[in-house]
């Protein structure tokens, strides 16, 4: 929660869209800009999947390459559906390990399910899953 609000009270988020869309899966953002320049990130942080939160639908996870548990930076995804073999099962692997979930969609759902049916396809530095039209976070805040 602390890095994610972090990359929010900088600023990082703003103007940064949607990159990866798999409608029966996932939508992840928080490192492109809309011609897909990646914004800077900070050092990973530590990965807390076993913290006891599930992947289910409308929660908010850290994303982090597959093949290592302790990448995650600024990017995130929101699960569009129950992804509960995203959940932590040991840490004997990065798979069985997990990925973090910090947080859930309280209000506009909606929009997440308008965003998982948007037309995809490939555009560099990604072979496919990125909206033909950018999907743009005009500004992520923390509200009291």
């Amino acid at each position: 929660v602390a890095n994610f609000l972090s990359y929010v009270k900088d600023g990082h988020y703003n103007g940064t869209v949607f990159h990866r869309v798999i409608g029966d899966f996932l939508i992840q953002g928080g490192a492109y800009t809309p011609d897909m320049q990646q914004k800077p990130e900070r050092a990973p942080v530590a990965n807390e999947s076993s913290n006891g939160l599930s992947n289910l639908r409308g929660t908010l996870a850290a994303a982090r390459r597959s093949s290592d548990a302790t990448s995650a930076t600024a990017q995130f995804f929101i699960n569009t559906v129950d992804n509960r073999q995203l959940d932590f099962r040991g840490d004997a692997t990065p798979e069985m390990t997990g990925f973090c979930v910090f947080g859930r969609v309280v209000e506009g759902m909606d929009v997440v399910d308008r965003i998982r049916v948007v037309p995809t396809g490939a555009k560099p530095p990604f072979a496919s899953d990125v909206p033909v039209t950018p999907v743009l976070v005009e500004s992520a805040k923390q509200l009291d």
